[in-house]
């Protein structure tokens, strides 16, 4: 990726069959085109629970500039969302000859990719996010799950490049996902596949947030890594020690980063740590595999920074528990290379397509005029 510019935003003030068919119909057009869409700058925008990403990314996958700011409280109307992300673009536009915007939300996105169905960190329910937008900055608005975003970005310029199906994996505080199929992102008929966190995989086992037990998330996720170091702390256990004396006897400072750092400085505990939550992510791996059979899995997220200490146990796992092992092609399995930006880099690659669809309506629009106004004209 080329260099660019990256500072943080400080401002605070506002500036049925046929839709079966449509949705079928713009997905090829997705798998065609994005070879051919208009190389110009897009802005991306990644809208997660704690900070709002927006850069201005070009035809090749390069951030130009980028700006973060803090998420608005969620307890705040969905308003206040909508005008920190307005107010980005603006900024970004007076710089930038910004020609379509994508949005990266963290949440269900319906299938036309236009309505925000839920977000569990903002007070979207519902959402026309959109038309909303789109009547804000005049200029043609594609909204996705972060996932999926992110995705398309590895497929298009990371680790997934050359691949026909692909699949992701998010490891953050929980674990998100996405599904390419012919270059095409899967979204399913109701906008929400990819939701691979809360697959059940230990039928009674520990509470998730969603309301169930024992989905994937609750074993091989920051989260899952945090609270089992956490227990160990708690219990006073002897493997703890060093993680106890690191934090001085306060478990409530333990981190993932934290564990990250002392697995790779050698802590017995927490590379322990990260090999069990590392083959709780090959088991999962292995089920999507069967189900769905990639020629590639990308992990990406911020649990993914810890390299092999996570990915190498996740290999093993899945080759151990793979149907058919042994006589069947193995999936690779690879880290993300674009790291957070990916979500945002994504998002505004998709917009590239949406802006291509809009450049060419307003070319057949002018069109019609001269040729109306000619014949008048005589």
């Amino acid at each position: 990726m080329s260099t660019y510019r990256d500072r943080t935003y400080r401002g605070t003030s506002a500036r049925s069959s046929s839709s079966s068919t449509l949705l079928s119909t713009v997905g090829r057009r997705e798998r065609r085109s994005h070879l051919t869409a208009p190389r110009v700058p897009t802005v991306g925008i990644d809208i997660g629970g704690t900070k709002v990403m927006a850069g201005v990314v070009d035809a090749d996958g390069n951030i130009l500039e980028k700006l973060r700011t803090e998420t608005p409280d969620k307890s705040k109307s969905p308003k206040v969302v909508e005008d920190t992300i307005t107010e980005l673009v603006l900024d970004l536009s007076e710089r930038h000859d910004v020609h379509a915007v994508g949005i990266g939300a963290a949440g269900w996105v319906d299938a036309d990719r236009s309505r925000v169905l839920f977000a569990p960190h903002l007070s979207w329910r519902d959402e026309p996010l959109k038309d909303r937008l789109t009547e804000r900055l005049l200029v043609p608005v594609m909204v996705d799950n972060d996932a999926n975003t992110a995705a398309w970005a590895e497929w298009r310029f990371g680790a997934g490049r050359g691949e026909n199906d692909l699949v992701m994996i998010t490891l953050g505080t929980g674990i998100g996902g996405a599904i390419l199929e012919d270059g095409q992102v899967k979204r399913g008929r109701y906008g929400v596949a990819g939701e691979f966190g809360h697959m059940q995989v230990v039928p009674g086992g520990h509470r998730c947030p969603c309301g169930n037990r024992g989905c994937w998330e609750q074993y091989s996720s920051g989260n899952a890594l945090v609270r089992e170091a956490r227990e160990l702390a708690l219990a006073e256990s002897p493997v703890a020690y060093g993680i106890i004396d690191r934090v001085g006897g306060n478990v409530a400072d333990i981190t993932g980063p934290l564990i990250t750092e002392l697995a790779r400085g050698g802590d017995a505990m927490c590379i322990e740590l990260f090999q069990d939550i590392g083959q709780w992510l090959g088991v999962g791996i292995a089920n999507l595999a069967a189900a769905l059979d990639p020629s590639c899995f990308v992990i990406g997220g911020g649990v993914s920074a810890a390299d092999d200490l996570l990915i190498g146990p996740a290999r093993d796992a899945f080759r151990r528990h793979l149907t058919g092992r042994g006589y069947r092609p193995e999936a690779r399995i690879a880290k993300a290379q674009l790291g957070p930006e990916a979500g945002m880099v994504g998002a505004a690659d998709l917009a590239r397509l949406v802006a291509r669809r809009f450049r060419r309506a307003n070319r057949r629009r002018v069109e019609r005029y001269e040729r109306y106004a000619g014949v008048f004209g005589k």
